[in-house]
């Protein structure tokens, strides 16, 4: 059942709504010219009609039992936020120019993940269109949105969502992100929609008025759980298909990434996840598209990218968080909170070879056995980072590596990630090492919403023993400390670095060995005293020999392998800012070299 307010030319629209215990549904329009029309009522709770003189920008509101108005749930656009009316879209008047984009082989992605509000000072998606020659000259062919469905206020990470399919008014709207999109796919940049499932925010959130959403059989972080399988669910879980095809239909998304997974609750025999990926499979062979559904998850359960057929939910991917803590732990020595089952040369070789470190055995942080094998799925399906949104913003001071680590620890961060079997995913400003912090912030207009937003922060930050006051997310001096500063780009060692990750990017898609992502054809060793990882690859007569140095201090080893090795990159040369290269321009297997410190070398084989 297609829902909301579809334009359907000539002046003509229709409104569709579920509101199964209402006795009465009135559509009332408010502009250009004020009228009421009755919806009719069909055997499943959805309200409907057909109504005429309707332009494309007209404002309107449901009126529930002539007690309460309340905008359309599948509003397509709030431009006076989310308590105001909502407003019809004409989706057809868009002048598309990406008819020749069919996207391009998922296992090529390398993802730049952005929001929109702190990546440029505009806060808009016009304001990144002139930035994506950047974002592609060092590589870049795929960006990540955070969400932008309609928050409360201007400043929101966008995971306080209360319409769906409604984009952000102070990002532009729908209309600039239809241009945005479009501008990527121009440049043959595919586009990433994070999506949230799982919860809506707290303020603004009307679903509550027309029917049963939410169930209290199931409790989130966020309260009462989506009702994706107690009664009255089917017309829960199309709300949600219908939201996925919305996406990808009306605004040429390539892709959908699913905001943690593990807070849908579904214990029905046909899972609402499965049910969405086999919509959107039937919608891409529709359309001759290619779109695929990314999950985040922290559950290490390989039923989530198994195929249907298999028994699993069918998507994708998913975002590796094991793979981050192994990688962290190394760099910064932190072992709190979630942290807490990481911090070994062993964690990280497992991450390396397999994806899941913990595949069935005792987790300390979550006191049981966590997680199953993924030794047996596709490199591909695994998406892997050393930043993210969540990894940094969920810091109590929102600092970025560059804040934490040596420089040379962060040239070893970036060729473990864009040098390892998986797809692998940039946080904004990574590259050239932004300054600047990534913290938390809303613009809530609820007091008391806003002193329990602070509460609940100060709550989460317990486990890893931070120290001093969070900075208050209400603040706006909170929201502009976060924005990133592009001048750093070609400054200094910040230039030097973003130099070093498109050397890393091209090396990446250009060497046989490490352009195909396979797990079957690598050997990964580590040596936990030496703090060393090393890692041969090879596909055809291609062969690489990459080795990690996660030691301060520089260490010797034999080289692993047989024949000899050309060194293609060493980040400890001058040219990358390094202390200088200990190493010959070759050398041969079982021969000693020396590894600086903290110290990344990759070699082909002569």
């Amino acid at each position: 059942m297609n829902i909301g307010a579809t334009y359907l030319g000539n002046r003509r629209a229709r409104f569709t709504v579920w509101a199964p215990f209402a006795q009465e549904v009135t559509l009332h329009l408010v502009a250009p010219a004020e009228r009421t029309l009755p919806l009719r009522r069909n055997k499943c709770g959805y309200w409907r009609t057909v109504a005429h003189d309707i332009a494309p920008d007209t404002a309107y509101f449901y009126r529930l039992d002539q007690t309460r108005e309340r905008p359309d749930p599948a509003s397509h656009f709030q431009p006076q936020g989310v308590h105001g009316p909502s407003q019809v879209i004409d989706h057809q008047a868009f002048a598309w120019s990406d008819q020749n984009w069919r996207g391009r082989e998922w296992a090529q992605w390398i993802i730049y993940e952005l929001h929109v509000g702190t990546c440029t000072p505009e806060g808009t998606f016009a304001a990144i269109i002139p930035r994506l020659d950047e974002l592609k000259e060092i590589g870049i062919n795929a960006i990540e949105l955070m969400p932008v469905a309609q928050f409360p206020g201007e400043r929101n990470w966008g995971y306080d969502g209360v319409h769906p399919f409604a984009v952000q008014q102070s990002y532009g709207g729908p209309q600039a992100l239809k241009s945005f999109v479009n501008a990527c796919h121009q440049k043959e940049i595919a586009v990433i929609l994070d999506v949230v499932y799982n919860h809506l925010g707290p303020e603004g959130n009307y679903l509550w008025d027309y029917g049963p959403y939410f169930t209290d059989r199931y409790q989130t972080p966020w309260g009462n759980a989506v009702n994706f399988d107690g009664p009255h669910s089917e017309a829960v879980r199309n709300f949600f298909i219908q939201n996925a095809r919305h996406w990808l239909g009306n605004y040429h998304i390539d892709a959908l990434r699913l905001d943690a997974i593990h807070a849908i609750h579904d214990m029905g025999a046909r899972p609402f996840l499965r049910e969405l990926a086999g919509k959107v499979a039937w919608f891409a062979g529709r359309t001759g598209r290619e779109f695929h559904l990314i999950a985040e998850s922290n559950l290490n359960d390989v039923k989530i990218i198994k195929p249907a057929e298999l028994g699993g939910y069918g998507m994708a991917a998913q975002w590796c968080d094991d793979f981050h803590h192994a990688l962290r732990t190394l760099l910064t020595g932190e072992h709190q909170g979630y942290y807490a089952d990481f911090g070994r040369i062993g964690h990280l070789v497992k991450a390396l070879r397999e994806g899941f470190v913990y595949t069935g055995q005792y987790s300390r942080y979550h006191q049981r056995r966590h997680g199953n094998s993924s030794q047996d799925r596709p490199a591909q399906q695994f998406v892997v980072f050393a930043q993210n949104h969540d990894q940094v913003g969920n810091r109590m001071g929102g600092e970025r590596l560059s804040q934490l680590v040596p420089f040379e620890a962060l040239k070893l961060a970036a060729g473990v990630v864009l040098l390892s079997p998986y797809v692998p995913l940039l946080f904004m400003g990574e590259e050239y090492g932004e300054t600047a912090p990534f913290l938390y912030f809303v613009s809530h207009g609820d007091p008391d919403l806003i002193a329990a937003v602070k509460a609940g922060r100060q709550q989460e930050f317990k486990t890893f023993n931070w120290q001093g006051e969070p900075p208050d997310p209400q603040s706006v001096e909170t929201f502009l400390r976060s924005k990133l500063r592009w001048h750093q780009r070609r400054e200094g060692r910040h230039g030097v670095l973003l130099n070093f990750y498109q050397a890393l990017i091209r090396l990446r898609q250009t060497n046989p060995a490490l352009a195909r992502l396979d797990k079957d054809s690598l050997e990964v060793e580590g040596r936990e005293t030496d703090q060393l990882v090393m890692m041969r690859r090879w596909h055809g007569a291609s062969a690489v020999l990459q080795l990690y140095n996660f030691n301060r201090a520089d260490v010797s080893v034999a080289a692993p392998g047989a024949g000899r090795w050309k060194v293609i990159l060493d980040s400890s040369e001058e040219k990358w800012h390094g202390p200088g290269s200990l190493l010959p321009p070759s050398f041969a297997a079982n021969q000693e070299i020396t590894l600086r410190g903290h110290g990344l070398v990759i070699c082909s084989q002569e």
